[in-house]
């Protein structure tokens, strides 16, 4: 009888994964499962201890699945709500970033109207309990996993409120939280407008078009900026209609092709563009990712706007969500996308047989050049490959550490605590007197860090003792330690720039929390000063879409 059931079973697995598959296929995938099945019994029933099932099968699928590329995944029934975050922008919770510092796990950044920021709860308070339950030495996922719920639900969470030594019981509702595609859109200099979207979820499109028509309504709009850096994507569907605001009806955005003919699919788009003529930039960088890279790559392909950043992360993987039994889903690649030149911008091969089982990236001898609609030359082989590159900017290594380590993150908690409303986000500065408190509270809280020059001279006292040298150098290591340590002391202030910068993001988001980071964070913004300069001057735009754009011509027109 148990033979029986074993034998059905592997018959319903194998049914299940195609019929068309060849003969030894199923025979492999039969085998297989059969000794899969056979282990499971025999560690139940042999076994020195009791096993878990649940954990040993989820540890065996993931192991099964990484053999593949990232972005297959299995999701057990336990882990839907972090499922449906990723998915839809939405999850049931309180609605507040954590972070562990210490021995507990502490709100870093509650979202506006949300239950946790409507309860009082602010950045910097420590979780001690949830519903009675101690939450010391429990990391972010673990005290995340008590927070979220079906919306609708109870809890109570035991707070210890930033700069407070005593504990307060706060009753919480679990809400549906959605996280807005849109944290910001607003008008720049020069009747520049300007619109954010962090994610590809349902309504993007519909939210990203609202916004424009907004601006374009209120404002005498010059151009625009779509903001996508950061984006690691989200619905192939949103992106498509989010060109269409731009792009007319009709134009091929992205085609996917996979194994099956099913999965081999033309997306155009729908609708008439609100808007064909305006100069149009989007803005990525290395996190801009999938639905990104196919809005950045269609309007680049289209010769519809100018891309300006940096080269983008290389997603040309689909993925869809299949249900399985008990509630559990996986997300499954299957098919690749190629934008309108009919170029996939894949920068991992995680399919080739010849590459010993390592994925590894399209080598440039592999590259293959494409053209636009007007003929510029774009390439595939990872990545949409920005018309304008502006470096990232890179931060100091002492800015780097009071960041990581939450200097920063705690001075702005104390700042709060001593000013109960600061300037609008546009207008608020981190003065003389600010900056030098800040200073103040380093210096009391004994920071220090490692530099990579001190690194570096660590190296050469370890290789020279190592070597029998070190007698006849280590007077001059000492000076060269002498030397650094002397120069560290003016770090705080030779940066000062930088760490003011990171120092205003974290108080303005302690007041106009998501949207008065976004504002606050526009000033001083390369890629945005440079977007603006390329859509005030009509000739540098143009020229850049027909092709004609030189480094002697950037130089002149700047």
């Amino acid at each position: 009888m148990k033979k029986t059931i074993l034998n059905l079973l592997i018959t319903i697995i194998i049914g299940s994964v195609g019929l068309t598959a060849q003969d030894q296929n199923n025979f492999e995938i039969s085998k297989n499962v059969e000794i899969y099945v056979d282990i499971f019994r025999q560690l139940n029933l042999n076994y020195a201890d009791n096993i878990k099932p649940g954990e040993l099968n989820k540890t065996a699928i993931d192991a099964l699945l990484s053999e593949l590329d990232p972005y297959t995944v299995y999701v057990p029934e336990s882990q839907l709500e972090d499922f449906e975050l990723m998915t839809k922008g939405e999850y049931g919770g309180i609605g507040a970033l954590i972070q562990r510092q210490g021995d507990y796990v502490v709100i870093t950044e509650p979202y506006e109207g949300f239950p946790a920021q409507k309860s009082g709860l602010k950045a910097g308070d420590k979780i001690i309990a949830i519903d009675g339950e101690s939450a010391k030495e429990k990391n972010s996922s673990q005290v995340s996993e008590k927070l979220k719920g079906v919306p609708g639900t109870a809890l109570t969470v035991t707070i210890q409120h930033y700069g407070d030594t005593l504990e307060q019981d706060v009753e919480l509702i679990r809400e549906k939280v959605k996280i807005p595609n849109i944290p910001y859109y607003g008008m720049l200099e020069n009747n520049i407008g300007y619109i954010i979207l962090t994610q590809f979820n349902p309504n993007a499109a519909a939210e990203v078009k609202k916004a424009f028509n907004e601006l374009k309504s209120n404002n005498d709009l010059k151009g625009i900026i779509i903001d996508l850096r950061g984006n690691g994507g989200g619905l192939l569907s949103e992106a498509v209609d989010i060109s269409n605001i731009f792009v007319p009806k009709g134009k091929t955005v992205v085609t996917t092709k996979g194994k099956l003919t099913e999965n081999v699919h033309v997306h155009r788009t729908r609708y008439s563009a609100v808007d064909t003529k305006i100069p149009l930039v989007v803005l990525v960088n290395q996190n801009s990712a999938s639905a990104s890279e196919i809005v950045a790559g269609a309007i680049q392909d289209l010769d519809r706007g100018v891309v300006i950043g940096e080269r983008t992360f290389g997603k040309g993987l689909v993925q869809n969500i299949v249900s399985l039994p008990y509630n559990a889903r996986m997300k499954m690649t299957i098919a690749k996308y190629y934008i309108p030149s009919g170029r996939c911008i894949q920068a991992i091969d995680y399919f080739d047989e010849n590459n010993n089982g390592r994925p590894d990236k399209i080598p440039d001898s592999l590259v293959s050049e494409f053209k636009t609609a007007g003929g510029r030359s774009v390439y595939d082989g990872g990545g949409i490959v920005p018309d304008i590159d502006v470096e990232s900017r890179q931060f100091s290594q002492i800015t780097g550490d009071l960041f990581a380590q939450n200097y920063i993150f705690n001075f702005a908690n104390d700042f709060v605590l001593d000013h109960p409303t600061i300037a609008e986000p546009a207008d608020f500065k981190i003065d003389d007197i600010t900056y030098g408190n800040f200073k103040l509270y380093v210096a009391g809280q004994d920071f220090d860090y490692l530099t990579e020059t001190e690194n570096l001279i660590e190296r050469i006292r370890n290789s020279a003792e190592r070597e029998g040298y070190l007698a006849s150098v280590d007077p001059i290591i000492d000076s060269l330690e002498m030397g650094v340590r002397k120069d560290k002391l003016n770090d705080i202030e030779n940066h000062r720039s930088e760490i003011e910068e990171l120092i205003k993001f974290e108080i303005v988001s302690r007041y106009y929390y998501q949207k008065g980071k976004v504002i606050a964070t526009l000033e001083n913004d390369n890629d945005i000063e440079r977007a603006i300069d390329i859509l005030t001057d009509k000739a540098l735009y143009q020229s850049i879409l027909n092709g004609t754009y030189t480094d002697n011509n950037k130089q002149e027109n700047e």
